[in-house]
């Protein structure tokens, strides 16, 4: 059968697709149950190399883009989690698969923590990075400008405007690759909002309907880690609900912002293979700080956005 399968369901009526990539390895090494990898509000299923590379040798690697979001169809009114649920479970379903290690970051920590209590006997662990488990005040008023320059066409705007609340650009505090992260953040945004027509609902949404991250899954292993410089959720907050649903860790990553996933991409990567493999973490190099390039340059900061 082929390494890569691309495959479209329909919940509620509402197209979408996913995508499989089978186990690349052939020996003996750790194996474990398929990741199922959930991203962010504004993500899709590319995107995801750094974390196919490290796993694929492991286990197959499943990626979606989910109703709302990527290229599939637009989330019909009403609330959208219980749906959206659905649509991952159907993927299961479809790939028969039984359990499967679950990857939510970010607006996705949210989709797999509500999976995860929905359907606990499906999910043999689970890792949460950048959890909005606390949206401020500041920040919902920052997108909303973002989503106004949206509906007046200035899409140049909009993805600077959100790139800027989405990456910590205070330059006393190190982020590796910021700069980069910021460009390949910025183009993916201007991207998303010149071709999505359904752009502006997925961020209304993202806002309006946060997930509930009252309590956690019985019985299953969890994982959560955030930049050490998220401006989205501290890392704070995100320790505090790692604590109140009774995750197994809880890990702050140096040199990193919400944006974790990018600036350090393989140290993530290498954190999830070791965790659904049930390898040791004291010795992760996530868990490094790393050194500031010769030379390094701090990302740009977009006239009027300000400093986080």
């Amino acid at each position: 059968m082929p390494d890569e399968v691309i495959r479209s369901l329909t919940v509620s009526g509402v197209p979408y697709t996913y995508r499989l990539l089978r186990r690349s390895g052939h020996d003996s090494g750790p194996r474990t149950q398929p990741v199922l990898v959930i991203g962010g509000a504004l993500q899709g299923m590319g995107g995801w190399q750094q974390l196919e590379n490290v796993l694929g040798p492991v286990a197959d690697v499943v990626t979606a883009d989910l109703p709302g979001m990527g290229g599939a169809a637009p989330l019909p009114p009403g609330p959208s989690h219980d749906l959206l649920c659905r649509a991952l479970e159907a993927i299961l379903d479809d790939l028969r698969y039984e359990r499967v290690n679950v990857f939510g970051f970010s607006y996705g920590a949210g989709l797999a923590h509500g999976c995860a209590r929905r359907f606990p006997h499906r999910v043999a662990r689970m890792m949460l990075g950048g959890v909005p488990a606390h949206i401020g005040d500041a920040l919902v008023r920052a997108v909303r400008r973002a989503q106004w320059s949206l509906a007046r066409g200035d899409a140049e705007s909009f993805a600077e405007q959100t790139a800027a609340v989405m990456l910590c650009l205070d330059e006393s505090r190190h982020v590796t690759r910021r700069a980069l992260a910021y460009r390949y953040v910025r183009r993916s945004l201007l991207h998303t909002a010149r071709h999505s027509p359904h752009l502006g609902e997925s961020l209304r949404r993202a806002l309006t309907e946060p997930a509930d991250f009252s309590g956690g899954p019985t019985g299953v292993p969890t994982l959560v880690f955030s930049g050490e410089h998220d401006t989205v959720t501290s890392a704070e907050r995100q320790r505090a609900f790692a604590e109140r649903i009774g995750a197994r860790r809880f890990l702050t990553i140096p040199d990193a912002d919400h944006w974790v996933v990018l600036e350090r991409a393989r140290d993530t990567a290498d954190l999830a293979a070791r965790f659904f493999t049930d390898r040791p973490l004291a010795d992760a190099p996530c868990l490094r700080r790393v050194p500031r390039e010769h030379g390094e340059r701090p990302a740009p900061v977009p006239s009027g956005a300000g400093r986080r």
